[in-house]
């Protein structure tokens, strides 16, 4: 991000990387929300004064430790697992497991850091946390992946609980996984509570938790656009990622009348001029979902373009939803889109815009939801399926709907109340961090010093 003028901001973050060394995307969170908020905290100093800051990025807790499991050779491997709990200012620890090769203490530390935020702005009780192992299930057999997840929960049972730290889902971590984790967590404390969300709608989880995300940030993204008197109906929309938030983002796009042109994974993208319609998307879900297949099969099978290793943010559309991964859209392909008309770009997975890439979009006055805001429909329905866990209960699927859309009005409304700008541009970047932030802070505050 450009550097700000105010001198607190440059000092906090030299101490924060002297004192957080080799942990880059913690550094880059935690840089945006400084630099967002510094106007604000010049006008409340009150935040600084009392130490809020530097309580705030400080993790309430850390946990880190052995994963042993026997792979079908009879092999023993070894992966580390984390659980990060962030905050839990205004509800118990809430965020998700993520099973990746990249994973690593500084990833997870700035995931948990924006799941603070996103979190505070749903509305719901909800503090935040994130956790995971560097385990890939990429090529491993059910079995292993079972193994895994049953050696990974019986260490992790003991930090958790319904009212203590609720995990989900995230990157590597689907229906699959969440079921395999309960199944040792109910095995091992012989209780049946809502201690993980994502959960199977035959025992716990809630209608549209799996749609959420990618639902949500289409909500998120019309409701940028009414503020032009515009809408995604007849928009070219490209879209990164084939998994479960770039699934259900296409779904919600083409029932709104928008086109998908892309989607991706890490061998490269798709490009279908003709659009991504119900039935393709349909074949995509099957291919990932159940076959644990590769995106250029999806070309192979409609003859249409593959492009390896590349990211689709060179192609013409309106709208871009980045829903892969952090920092895969960089300042040059930021460039490349708003000359390719890009007029509205909303955040699907964490932070995958880098710091000059959001420069680039903000000094250009285009519609950016970032993620904190835009994929925060995730953690709303997760906190929906807790409460109907708690009551034993199920919403039906138009009600779990009604009050997704909502929060993320209400989310919309609260980064234009704190991002609109003189002459009438909403920074939603402002806007996200600093209404998550007050909530949190505030909060901070009436509990001492905590």
């Amino acid at each position: 991000m450009k550097s700000s003028p105010n001198n607190y901001v440059e000092h906090f973050m030299a101490r924060l990387i002297e004192k957080n060394p080799a942990q880059p995307e913690f550094h880059q969170a935690v840089l945006e929300v400084l630099t967002s908020i510094s106007d604000y905290l010049e006008e409340n100093p009150h935040y600084i004064n009392s130490g809020i800051i530097d309580r705030i990025i400080e993790p309430e807790r850390i946990i880190i430790f052995r994963v042993p499991w026997l792979n079908d050779v009879g092999k023993i491997v070894i992966n580390r697992g984390f659980r990060i709990e962030m905050n839990s200012a205004i509800g118990p620890y809430k965020g998700g497991l993520r099973f990746h090769p990249s994973v690593n203490l500084g990833i997870l530390k700035f995931l948990a850091f924006e799941q603070v935020f996103k979190n505070s702005l749903t509305t719901l009780p909800l503090g935040g946390g994130k956790g995971g192992s560097d385990f890939d299930p990429k090529g491993k057999s059910e079995n292993e992946v079972m193994r895994f997840c049953q050696s990974f929960m019986t260490e992790l049972y003991r930090h958790i609980g319904q009212n203590t730290d609720i995990p989900a889902g995230d990157i590597g971590v689907g229906g699959r996984e969440i079921g395999f984790l309960f199944g040792q967590y109910k095995r091992i404390k012989n209780e049946f509570t809502g201690v993980l969300t994502g959960k199977g709608i035959n025992w716990g989880g809630s209608l549209i938790r799996p749609e959420a995300t990618g639902y949500g940030n289409v909500y998120f993204a019309e409701e940028m656009l009414k503020t032009k008197g515009d809408s995604i109906k007849g928009k070219e929309v490209l879209i990164s990622g084939s998994g479960n938030v770039a699934q259900f983002a296409a779904e919600k796009v083409i029932e709104l009348g928008g086109k998908v042109l892309t989607m991706s994974d890490s061998d490269g993208y798709i490009l279908d001029k003709e659009g991504i319609d119900a039935k393709k998307l349909k074949f995509i879900m099957n291919l990932k979902n159940k076959h644990r297949g590769r995106i250029k099969e999806y070309a192979e099978k409609f003859k249409i373009l593959f492009h390896p290793k590349a990211r689709p943010w060179a192609e013409k559309g309106q709208i871009a939803l980045p829903c892969a991964t952090q920092n895969e859209m960089n300042k040059d392909e930021a460039e490349q889109l708003i000359k390719n008309g890009c007029i509205c770009v909303s955040e699907g997975a964490n932070m995958p815009c880098t710091p000059d890439a959001i420069d680039i979009f903000i000094d250009n006055q285009i519609l950016y939801g970032p993620g904190k805001a835009a994929n925060a429909g995730g953690v709303a329905v997760s906190g929906f399926e807790m409460s109907q866990d708690s009551m034993r209960i199920t919403w039906t699927r138009k009600e779990v709907d009604a009050q997704l859309k909502k929060i993320m009005k209400h989310i919309h409304q609260t980064c234009a109340k704190y991002g609109t700008k003189p002459g009438g541009f909403v920074n939603y970047m402002d806007g996200a961090n600093i209404g998550g932030f007050v909530k949190v802070a505030d909060t901070m505050l009436d509990q001492g010093a905590v």
